[in-house]
């Protein structure tokens, strides 16, 4: 089992580990800060130090409780003790990234009670799906007024680990159209925007909205009759 720092500390930076496992050129570490990807947000990236030499971290995935960390060159062999260091520039703009894409759910699920279909991100874009029958122009530009008012707001961001039927006991905690969380779940991890946005989330993000900086929406689309897609720019 690899101990998930970033779940309670987004900001971290370094860390120390040992390699429990190799497996082709991939290592699986007791515990990281690397994000192995998911909901929508990719994978950090960064180096792995240690006796031996230093191993650029490619990919990062996580198999059942276990992190892998994808390497360039021969891995260490298990019981290296290395030091892991993020590609701190990528993995802040995904912080600011994420963050922004859950204040445009927060925005819409408020004042327009649309529901999220689907969604993804890269640095510094990303795009999401709502349930909306119409999308003009004029509602793009009311809904990015709305978000860059959260973001001047200076709304704090809290992440809190939850048992699952605490956690469920909260309206609307689950955004997305389809419940993505299996049932063997027994703790959920929640991201709050206090004051606009309350969801079951496994990302990493800022600690303040006002980090966000601003966003703009690049784009909008129907992907479907109550499907319609927005895609948003952070700058």
């Amino acid at each position: 089992m690899t101990e998930l720092l970033y779940q309670t500390d987004s900001y971290l930076r370094e860390f120390d580990a040992t390699v429990t496992a190799v497996e082709g050129n991939a290592v699986a570490l007791d515990r990281t800060a690397f994000y192995p990807g998911g909901g929508g947000q990719p994978n950090d990236m960064g180096t792995l130090r240690g006796e031996g030499g230093v191993w650029k971290v490619t990919k990062v995935r996580k198999a059942g409780d276990v992190v892998w960390h994808e390497v360039e060159e021969t891995p260490p062999p298990a019981g290296t003790q290395v030091h892991g260091m993020l590609d701190w520039e990528r993995r802040y703009q995904l912080m600011r990234t994420h963050t922004a894409m859950h204040i445009l759910c927060g925005v819409i699920f408020r004042d327009y009670g649309a529901s999220v279909t689907g969604g993804n991100m890269e640095l510094l874009r990303g795009r999401m799906d709502f349930e909306f029958e119409t999308m003009r122009q004029e509602l793009v530009r009311e809904i990015e007024d709305k978000i860059n008012v959260e973001i001047a707001n200076a709304r704090d961001v809290r992440v809190k680990i939850l048992p699952r039927e605490e956690a469920f006991q909260i309206p609307d905690l689950i955004r997305t159209k389809i419940n993505l969380l299996p049932e063997g779940i027994t703790q959920v991890r929640t991201v709050e925007i206090v004051g606009l946005d309350l969801q079951a989330d496994g990302g990493t993000h800022v600690a303040n909205t006002r980090q966000v900086g601003h966003i703009r929406v690049v784009d909008y689309k129907s992907k479907g009759k109550i499907n319609k897609r927005i895609e948003v720019a952070v700058e």
